[in-house]
């Protein structure tokens, strides 16, 4: 013999006005969010390059960052283009994949990307004065990088990532360099639609004409980067509420205890011929399980065990083992 209940509702399900639900952030809440963090580069930036500069810090300006799709990334002339991974939480191996700029990878950033472009030009002035040239680039300017100053390039990315990843500080992401071409088409890593949040930087060495780098991240990955994640601000709500169950919301809870008395197996000749009247004899266990939850197969799980009695006139079970 099985007892069960279907389950009501006690009232109409909430139906929550949109005006009460928090909107995902908007391109002018991303950009405004990733702003300070421009600040703070722009900062540190003037320190990490001293030492390629001769040793005296340079000015570094970095215009308010603005939104670009990728497919209108590429600088004109010869650029030096890297992609640099980012990880903010446990890393799982950078993805090969490209991005499309959607909702994936919003919430956690495992092997994201982001890139980058040094001018050529800058490159090959600051290879110029490593070897203790006046810091002049070539005319004509070549078509093609010489190693030193691929070279030059590395060290620059590791500046770039390091500085990068401290201004992000909030979230702590770990930034690497991964890959350079100069020619963008051959290391692509987003879609051309792919929504990018670019930071124009611009570096100047006293009367010298300025060299620009160009810095840019996906916009799908801002609310993670700048800690405007929906699932993180859930998470820290979720983390605040109280989980007692003897505590609203979930005191009130309405649950549906199954008591299982007989569970026998029973031929389908002896079902067939049941008859009013007829006296069945059926082995009741001492231990009578309880079990939670309705009575679809597999949805029931045991919490007790007890053994039948009688209160008040009525059945009973008095709890001797909990699951």
């Amino acid at each position: 013999m099985k007892q069960a209940r279907a389950f009501v509702a006690e009232r109409a399900l909430a139906q929550h006005s949109a005006a009460l639900i928090r909107p995902a952030p908007d391109d002018a809440d991303l950009i405004g969010a990733l702003a300070p963090a421009t600040v703070r580069l722009a900062r540190s930036l003037r320190a990490g390059l001293a030492r390629l500069c001769g040793g005296d810090p340079p000015d570094v300006a970095i215009d308010p960052p603005r939104v670009l799709a990728f497919a209108d990334f590429a600088r004109d002339g010869l650029c030096a283009y890297s992609i640099y991974t980012l990880t903010t939480g446990p890393e799982t191996g950078p993805e090969t994949g490209p991005e499309t700029g959607t909702q994936a990878g919003a919430d956690a950033v495992h092997g994201g990307h982001a890139i980058g472009a040094i001018d050529a030009e800058a490159v090959l002035r600051l290879v110029d004065r490593a070897f203790g040239g006046p810091g002049e680039a070539p005319r004509p300017m070549p078509r093609e990088m010489p190693l030193s100053a691929d070279l030059m390039v590395q060290r620059i990315e590791t500046i770039l990532a390091a500085h990068l990843a401290g201004a992000l500080g909030a979230v702590q992401p770990v930034i690497r360099p991964l890959r350079r071409d100069y020619d963008l088409a051959q290391i692509a890593p987003f879609a051309p639609a792919t929504r990018l949040a670019v930071l124009e930087i611009a570096v100047s060495e006293g009367a010298r004409a300025p060299w620009p780098i160009r810095l840019a991240l996906p916009l799908a990955l801002l609310p993670a980067l700048t800690g405007m994640a929906p699932a993180a601000a859930a998470r820290r709500a979720d983390e605040a509420m109280p989980h007692d169950p003897a505590a609203s919301p979930f005191a009130e809870m309405p649950l549906t205890l199954t008591a299982l008395l007989v569970d026998t197996p029973m031929a389908l000749q002896v079902v067939s011929r049941l008859e009013p009247g007829q006296v069945l004899t059926l082995p009741i266990a001492r231990q009578v399980p309880l079990l939670l939850g309705d009575s679809r197969p597999g949805a029931l799980l045991a919490i007790a065990a007890g053994t039948i009695g009688a209160v008040d006139d009525r059945v009973a079970i008095q709890i001797t083992r909990l699951a």
